[in-house]
C-alpha cells in the first residue's frame, strides 16, 4: 500500500470545517479587520469587502480546496504532481509558514501571558510604557540579542510543547480534536467581549465611527485594495494551510459548500470583532474625553497598549482581561497549528517521515529558531521585520506566481473547476476561472509592486538598513533558497509523483464513487467529468 494510500483524513466534514475556520480565524481578526474597515471608510467599506470576499477570497479558497482534495498532498508534493518544475512554488509556500509558525508563536506566549496578567492588572497605569520596557524590555538598537526575556522565553517553549504534541497526535486526532474544543470555546468566550463591550458607557460614540460609512472613499482604489488584501490575508489562502488541510478530506467531500460556510464563518468574526473593538474603544474616548479617531489603532498596539488602558478603566476589567486575552490566545493557537501542519505535512511526505517524527524534530528546530530571535529584547524588532515581509511581500508574491503558473503557464484551471463541479453541490464556471487568474492577478499585482515601491524607497519602519536586510530581504532570500534545495532533493519511491492525475493519488482514481445524494450528483455525470479531468491533463502534457 503506497504512502498516499495511508493519508491521514479528518473523520468528518465538520471536523475539517472547524479547523478550516480556526485557521483563518486568528489575530488578524480581531486586531487587523476593525482598523481596516474604520480607516477605509467606516460602514461603507463593507461594500468593497464584501465584493472581494465574493470576487477573491472564495474563489482563491475553491482553488486551494481542489489542489489538495484532487492531488493528495502537501503544497511541494502538489505543484511536483501537476508539473515537474512546479515544485519550488510549493516549498516557497513552505517557507513562508514556517517563517511565520516561528514568529507567530511569540505573540500568543504574549497573549498567554497578558490573560495572566490582567488578573491584578500588572500592566499598572501606563500599559504603553510597561508593554516596551517592562514587559519586552525592548531594545531596537541592535542587529541582535543575546540578552533573553525569562517569562517570555519560557511561556514560549510551552507554546511549542503544546504546538508539537499536538501536530504529533495527528489530523483528525491533533488538530480536528483541538478544533472540536477551541472553537466552540473560542465564539463563546469572544461572544461575552462583544456583549459586555456594547453596553459600555460610550460604546455608541464607537459603533458610531466604526459603522459610519463615508462614501467618498469608495472613490479611493487604495480602500478597494485594502478589502482584497483583508480578504487575502484572513482566508488563509495561497500559502499552503487551506491546501494542506484540504488533502485530508474524504473522497466525498462538497468542496464549494465546505468553502463557502469557512469563508462567511470568518467574515461574520470579522465584523463581531469590529463591533466589540469599536464599542470598548467608544468606552475609552468616553472616558478620557476625547473623540474615537483619537484611540482608534490596530495590531500590537491595539491589543497590548490600548486594550489594558480600556480594561483599567472598566468595572470588573480584570474578568473582561482575562476573556480577552483569553480569546487572542486561542485564536493564535487554532492559526499556528494550521501554519505548522503546512511545515511538517511537506517535509513528512518529501522524506518519508513518520508523523511524530516529522512534528518532533521540526518542532525542536523552530522552536529554537524562535526562542532565539523573538524572546530577547531585540524580539520585537524581529518579529515586526519579518512579519512585514512574509505576509505583505513573500504571500503576496507566491500567491500572484501560483496563479502564473497554474493557468497563464500550465493552463490548468479548466481542470480544477471540473474537479469542483465533480464533487461539489455549488457549481464553478466561466466567472469564478475570471475572478481567479484575471481580478486576482491584477489585485495582486498592483499590490506587489506598491508594497516594493515603498521597501525600495526607504527601510521598513525607520529601523537600520542593516536590521531590515537581515531580517526583511534576508528572510526573503532564505525562502528562495531553501525552495530551490528542497525541490533538488529526492522523493520517496513509495510515493507515487508521476502520471496522469487521478490514474494513482487523485481523489477519485475509477471515478466510481458512489453520489451522497443522487438528487444532486448524477453518477454517470461524474464518470464523464472524471474522464475530462484525466484526457484534459494528458493533453495538456
Amino acid at each position: 500500500m503506497s504512502q498516499n494510500q495511508q493519508r491521514e483524513t479528518f473523520s468528518s466534514r465538520w471536523v475539517f470545517i472547524l479547523a478550516a475556520i480556526g485557521s483563518a480565524v486568528g489575530l488578524g481578526n480581531i486586531w487587523r479587520f476593525p482598523y481596516v474597515a474604520y480607516d477605509n471608510g467606516g460602514g461603507a467599506f463593507l461594500i468593497p469587502y464584501l465584493i472581494a470576499l465574493l470576487t477573491a477570497g472564495i474563489p482563491l479558497l475553491f482553488l486551494d480546496y481542489a489542489l489538495g482534495h484532487r492531488y493528495r498532498g502537501s503544497a511541494p508534493l502538489v505543484y511536483r504532481r501537476i508539473k515537474r518544475w512546479a515544485e519550488p512554488v510549493g516549498w516557497f509556500q513552505v517557507g513562508v509558514s514556517f517563517f511565520i509558525t516561528v514568529y507567530y508563536a511569540a505573540i500568543i506566549a504574549w497573549a498567554a501571558l497578558y490573560t495572566v496578567k490582567s488578573f491584578n492588572l500588572a500592566w499598572g497605569d501606563d500599559p504603553a510604557t510597561y508593554f516596551g520596557e517592562s514587559f519586552l524590555k525592548a531594545d531596537n538598537s541592535a542587529n541582535f540579542s543575546f540578552d533573553f526575556v525569562p517569562a517570555i522565553s519560557l511561556t514560549l517553549a510551552i507554546v511549542w510543547i503544546a504546538a508539537v504534541i499536538v501536530l504529533a497526535m495527528g489530523v483528525d486526532a491533533g488538530i480536528g480534536r483541538v478544533s472540536k474544543l477551541f472553537m466552540p470555546l473560542l465564539t463563546v468566550l469572544f461572544l461575552i467581549v462583544v456583549i459586555r463591550s456594547v453596553f459600555l458607557e460610550g460604546a455608541a460614540a464607537g459603533l458610531d465611527a466604526f459603522f459610519t460609512p463615508n462614501w467618498e472613499a469608495l472613490k479611493n482604489p487604495t480602500v478597494w485594495i485594502s478589502a482584497y488584501g483583508q480578504i487575502f490575508f484572513s482566508l488563509s489562502v495561497c500559502f499552503g494551510i487551506m491546501l494542506t488541510y484540504a488533502s485530508y478530506l474524504k473522497p466525498r467531500t462538497n468542496l464549494s459548500g465546505t468553502g463557502l460556510v469557512t469563508a462567511f464563518a470568518n467574515s461574520s468574526f470579522e465584523v463581531l470583532a469590529g463591533i466589540g473593538v469599536f464599542a470598548a474603544l467608544g468606552f475609552m474616548a468616553t472616558q478620557q474625553g476625547v473623540g474615537v479617531d483619537e484611540v482608534a489603532t490596530s495590531g500590537i498596539g491595539l491589543a497590548f497598549v490600548a486594550f489594558p488602558a480600556i480594561i483599567n478603566q472598566m468595572p470588573m476589567g480584570a474578568i473582561f482581561g482575562v476573556l480577552f486575552f483569553g480569546s487572542l490566545t486561542i485564536a493564535g493557537f487554532t492559526s499556528l497549528f494550521s501554519l505548522f501542519e503546512v511545515v511538517v505535512s511537506a517535509i513528512k511526505d518529501k522524506l518519508n517521515l513518520p508523523r511524530k517524527t516529522t512534528a518532533i524534530g521540526l518542532g525542536v528546530i523552530m522552536a529554537a529558531i524562535s526562542l532565539l530571535t523573538f524572546s530577547t529584547t531585540s524580539g520585537l524588532m524581529h518579529l515586526d521585520i519579518v512579519d512585514k515581509f512574509t505576509n505583505n511581500v513573500g504571500i503576496v508574491f507566491i500567491a500572484l506566481v501560483a496563479i502564473v503558473v497554474l493557468d497563464w503557464v500550465l493552463r490548468r484551471i479548466d481542470e480544477f473547476s471540473l474537479h469542483l463541479n465533480m464533487v461539489s453541490s455549488f457549481h464553478v464556471g466561466v466567472w469564478w476561472r475570471i475572478c481567479v487568474v484575471n481580478i486576482t492577478s491584477l489585485v495582486l499585482g498592483f499590490t506587489l509592486f506598491q508594497e516594493l515601491l515603498k521597501l525600495f524607497d526607504e527601510p521598513y519602519g525607520g529601523y537600520a538598513p542593516a536590521q531590515v536586510g537581515w531580517f526583511g530581504w534576508g528572510t526573503i532570500a532564505i525562502i528562495v533558497l531553501f525552495s530551490l534545495i528542497m525541490s533538488l532533493v529526492s522523493w520517496p519511491e513509495n510515493l507515487p509523483v508521476d502520471g496522469p492525475p487521478g490514474s494513482d493519488f487523485g481523489v477519485d482514481p475509477d471515478h466510481t464513487l458512489t453520489p451522497e445524494r443522487p438528487s444532486q450528483y448524477d453518477p454517470s455525470r461524474r464518470r464523464v467529468a472524471g474522464f475530462a479531468i484525466e484526457q484534459y491533463s494528458r493533453k495538456e502534457r
